[in-house]
């Protein structure tokens, strides 16, 4: 993925974690879709193996979670403190830790995947969307 060389020459830390992306999706959901029950999730077609399913992105576009989306959604993650976080995607096993990656921001990520970002401590979200234009970015907290 060229893009993450772009990263390592910003002096960010890029380590693959291999075979964490079902994991990480798991925790997101614990920590930003809580507040939905099954029927919900199963509503916005979250994770139940139906077409047009999984999208963790969902919680937001189909508007169950606050969340600022489009510029204002990259602007705060560009102002976010990263000092390290987790990147992982909607479709991929393989997940990344991105360490000293205060500079990371929301224009380092590639469009046309759905691309999800999320602190150590699961405190904040940031996605990019196979949509972009159209559906996202998206950022949030945790409440």
């Amino acid at each position: 993925m060229d893009w993450m060389e772009g990263l390592k020459a910003k002096g960010i830390t890029v380590r693959e974690i291999p075979d964490w992306g079902n994991y990480l999706r798991d925790e997101w959901i614990s920590h930003f879709a809580s507040h939905l029950n099954a029927q919900e999730k199963r509503d916005i077609y979250l994770k139940d193996g139906r077409r047009f399913c999984g999208y963790l992105w969902h919680v937001f576009s189909y508007e169950t979670k606050a969340c600022l989306e489009e510029q204002q959604a990259d602007r705060a993650f560009d102002e976010e403190q990263k000092w390290s976080c987790y990147v992982f995607f909607q479709d991929q096993d393989d997940a990344y830790l991105l360490e000293n990656s205060q500079s990371l921001r929301a224009e380092d990520f590639p469009d046309g995947e759905d691309i999800y970002v999320v602190n150590k401590k699961f405190s904040w979200t940031y996605m990019k969307t196979h949509e972009n234009g159209h559906l996202g970015p998206y950022f949030s907290r945790k409440e």
